[in-house]
């Protein structure tokens, strides 16, 4: 025991554990610092339609790392014409059917936008942009990462709700 009372095991004790956690975090942090994000070459304004966005939307949902349980359906919703773009909305359903129960309980949306720009030179790539249906966080492909959880997230708050709810 030190002069003033306190016992110097305790504190070497504490800033090792402290020590330990930060530099746990720090690795934690640089792992996914190198992780990459994964994106596809999306198509020119002049070349777009509005199959080859759905397949590029497709194509670029491989891109992340899904469990293989998850099944999705892609669909057309619209075409909004706004001042300087052409904006083309998709929706992705996500489930994950099992045997016991093949209609899932709750599923969850993605929703993709693929901007046209009017006044920008045609040969460059559509700009492309995705949300979830609980939030209004923008994603951008080649920006943000997918998290499976995401998805979950939404599946489990749909369920907690329906179960709140008595008929």
């Amino acid at each position: 025991m030190e002069a003033n009372g306190t016992d110097t095991t305790e504190i070497e004790e504490v800033a090792e554990k402290l020590t330990e956690s930060t530099i746990k975090a720090a690795i934690k942090h640089q792992k996914e610092a190198e992780f990459i994000i994964k994106n596809i070459q999306w198509a020119t304004c002049q070349d777009f339609t509005v199959d080859l966005g759905r397949q590029q939307i497709e194509e670029y949902i491989l891109t992340w790392e899904m469990h293989e349980s998850w099944l999705h359906w892609s669909e057309y919703l619209q075409e909004e014409e706004l001042e300087y773009t052409i904006r083309y909305c998709y929706r992705v359903k996500w489930s994950i059917p099992t045997c016991r129960k093949p209609i899932p309980r709750a599923i969850a949306c993605v929703y993709f936008f693929i901007d046209l720009s009017k006044i920008k030179p045609a040969w460059l790539p559509v700009e492309v942009f995705f949300i979830l249906e609980s939030s209004k966080y923008i994603h951008r492909p080649g920006k943000s990462r997918f998290r499976e959880k995401w998805l979950k997230d939404i599946m489990e708050s749909k369920i907690i709700l329906m179960n709140s709810i008595t008929f």
